[in-house]
């Protein structure tokens, strides 16, 4: 079942194109990792499913509600949203901040207690439950932020950049706690710039550049598309010149790089369907001694350098 799908969803400010007929669909109980740079629609696409910015024109549907002004209030029961900032509270604990959210929910008395019990236990944030919310730091302010849009039980979250300006413990904490998330089995899209955490929390991503959707699957198939031209480290014991030059040489090697010492970086084409090995093979048949064979392993991030140009809008 698809719990969030756009059609030919477009924003534009002027002659500016924010978002350009983003076509996405994430399944019930998706973590969808949405991945770009600043200024390629992410927050935007954010915004509209949430109901805080009107497209120019396309189609967003949440839980098989259409997002706009006549329904805006029934999505607003299906999702929660957590901006990358998180406000300011003067003067207010914790548990203050989660009762007017609770209220704004019509959750109330005895079940407004039970509620805001159970998602500070959630979010490990029971302790605090009397500190006020301007001292509490930057990664449990961000905990704050998921337990408060927990309070009414969303079926969908959406966070626009979670773990941004969080130390490393805070950004394992969020991440530990998004999974817990998903195993509950939340819909989960979460844009990030740290890309490496997303691999580990998503079983989707969606690449976006000036505001058009490049690549979406299944985080090896994104890996899987990033391979052309993959990367061999070879060394050899001795003649890396003449290694240099018999690699250069073949037809399915693209580029031969000297790193150090005796190693030598090698691209390969990966259309040619070549494997490590026959380099190997090729080498040793020349009586070269091999030290190290080593495939560079290609990972989210350096996925996301090949796929795309580094545009913006």
């Amino acid at each position: 079942m698809s719990m969030i799908q756009t059609i030919n969803l477009t924003k534009r400010y002027g002659e500016l194109t924010a978002l350009s007929n983003l076509n996405l669909t994430i399944e019930q109980g998706d973590c969808f990792g949405f991945i770009g740079p600043n200024g390629a629609g992410k927050t935007t696409t954010i915004k509209i499913l949430a109901t805080l910015l009107k497209p120019t024109w396309g189609e967003a549907r949440v839980d098989g509600l259409s997002v706009g002004p006549v329904s805006a209030r029934k999505v607003r029961r299906v999702i929660g949203y957590v901006p990358d900032y998180f406000g300011s509270y003067d003067d207010m604990v914790v548990h203050e901040y989660l009762s007017f959210f609770a209220a704004a929910y019509d959750i109330h008395g005895k079940k407004a207690r039970e509620v805001i019990s159970d998602v500070l236990d959630l979010t490990d944030l029971a302790y605090k439950v009397d500190a006020e919310v301007n001292s509490l730091s930057r990664g449990m302010q961000q905990r704050l932020s998921v337990a408060r849009v927990l309070l009414h039980d969303p079926k969908v979250l959406l966070l626009d950049e979670p773990a941004s300006g969080l130390d490393p413990r805070a950004r394992i904490e969020i991440r530990e706690l998004l999974k817990e998330l998903h195993r509950m089995g939340k819909t989960i899209l979460i844009s990030s710039h740290i890309l490496l955490e997303l691999a580990d929390l998503c079983d989707k991503v969606g690449i976006i550049e000036q505001g058009e959707l490049k690549y979406t699957g299944t985080v090896d198939d994104i890996l899987h598309r990033a391979r052309v031209g993959h990367i061999v480290n070879i060394a050899v014991a001795e003649r890396t010149g003449d290694a240099h030059l018999l690699l250069k040489n073949l037809p399915h090697v693209s580029d031969v790089t000297p790193i150090n010492g005796h190693t030598l970086r090698v691209t390969l084409d990966d259309q040619a369907g070549v494997e490590p090995s026959m380099l190997a093979q090729q080498l040793i048949s020349s009586g070269f001694r091999l030290t190290r064979l080593e495939e560079e392993k290609v990972n989210l991030e350096t996925a996301f350098m090949r796929l795309t140009k580094g545009l913006v809008q």
